[in-house]
């Protein structure tokens, strides 16, 4: 590639030898030229490549969870089980209706709060999204989920137990865990049957999420034939619970279940150990994260606390877990906390009924989703019950032993 010189007239040079004069115009003249053609090249190469992309439908599809706040750690663990979700699905290369997508995702911070959520379900659905996976607290899961009824968009919750939210008749409602009926019962039967509690003291944070799952543990341990002492509360935000504890102490629980997440609880046991109360601690999966044992300041004794968390599997299907929290940990550099993998599958359970349905377009696809029907996941199958609940949920019993947690049982 080049520019051709024009001939010139010669000038005499030295000893005599002709030197060719090029002319500047021609030269200016001829360059331009080049520069012209390159452009258009160029230009056309773009639009190609524009016209490509325009070709691929942009889907939308948000992820609600609190990223600030005592619980951030949380929240952004399930928000990074989104995107890996969605980076991989773009990765591979999905077509919908014969058409190439690319998947977006749109991510908010609620807080924790149901005002925030509200006004985070509000403006996913002013988005245009396709359908969303969150939110993380049945608290802000519960009030959001009008919101996006009302517009018709598909919200799958990869961590609310509360029974409420599948239960207001809401066709575009489902979750992938069990909910508290299962979780709470199962661990106030644990705790009577298993633990031998003789003595025991119920604690709830009042949210939607804790004062359920302590209600449904209540009731668990008065069916196994389980004595409760006492019930306190406290909330969310709480961070000295001396009054609580010392009222506690005079009738020398057992053991100790706290409805609530672990911002909370970890103070909490820190506070027990300093008012000398030496009994078990019980949670649900709020407070079954692998940032316990920071947040109680290592105030844990080895097997002190039970807790469990709504989801499990077994045999075969471990390798996939395993699989995923490698992946989770190259990609992010982080140790999963909870829910993550609930959110990947909740979010690849989404598209699939998307592929299934030949449409992103939430009327055409939420039938098909309905219908989801052994789907098999890193978290194990999925089928959603005429509700959208999960089938057959499992639950998962740990311990925490030398600051890591330990798994107890898988539990249906």
């Amino acid at each position: 590639c080049g520019f051709r010189v024009s001939s010139a007239p010669e000038l005499p040079g030295l000893s005599g030898v002709g030197v060719p004069l090029v002319s500047e115009t021609v030269l200016k003249l001829e360059f331009h030229s080049m520069n012209h053609k390159l452009n258009v090249v160029i230009a056309a190469i773009a639009f190609a490549a524009a016209t490509q992309v325009s070709a691929q439908e942009v889907v939308k599809i948000g992820h609600v969870g609190p990223t600030s706040g005592g619980i951030a750690h949380l929240g952004k663990d399930n928000e990074n089980g989104a995107r890996m979700a969605i980076d991989e699905l773009n990765a591979k290369g999905v077509s919908i209706g014969g058409k190439k997508v690319k998947f977006e995702l749109l991510a908010e911070d609620d807080g924790g709060d149901p005002k925030q959520g509200t006004a985070a379900a509000q403006k996913l659905v002013d988005s245009k999204v396709s359908g969303v996976v969150g939110h993380l607290n049945s608290g802000t899961s519960i009030p959001a989920s009008k919101i996006y009824s009302d517009a018709g968009i598909p919200q799958i919750s990869p961590s609310a137990t509360n029974p409420k939210f599948t239960r207001q008749g809401f066709k575009t409602t489902f979750r992938v865990v069990a909910d508290d009926v299962h979780l709470g019962g199962t661990l106030g039967r644990y705790a009577a049957k298993e633990l031998k509690g003789k003595s025991i003291a119920v604690i709830d944070d009042r949210t939607a999420y804790g004062q359920g799952v302590a209600d449904e543990f209540e009731k668990g341990v008065k069916g196994a034939g389980g004595k409760t002492v006492a019930r306190e509360f406290t909330n969310d935000k709480a961070t000295d619970f001396t009054a609580i504890l010392t009222n506690l102490k005079a009738k020398k629980p057992d053991i100790v279940f706290f409805g609530g997440m672990d911002a909370v609880a970890g103070p909490m046991i820190r506070q027990m150990k300093q008012l000398g109360i030496k009994a078990k601690f019980m949670g649900g999966d709020g407070i079954c994260s692998g940032e316990l044992p920071k947040l109680s300041g290592g105030a844990m004794d080895d097997g002190q606390v039970v807790c469990a968390e709504a989801g499990g599997v077994e045999g075969e299907q471990k390798k996939g877990m395993e699989d995923f929290k490698a992946r989770f940990k190259t990609k992010f550099n982080a140790d999963v906390q909870i829910y993550a993998p609930y959110v990947y599958d909740a979010l690849n359970v989404m598209v699939a009924a998307m592929e299934k349905a030949g449409s992103s377009d939430p009327a055409k696809y939420l039938p098909v989703l309905a219908k989801t029907a052994g789907y098999k996941g890193v978290t194990g199958n999925i089928s959603f019950d005429e509700k959208g609940d999960v089938k057959n949920g499992a639950l998962t019993m740990f311990t925490y032993k030398g600051g890591n947690r330990e798994q107890i049982a898988v539990v249906r």
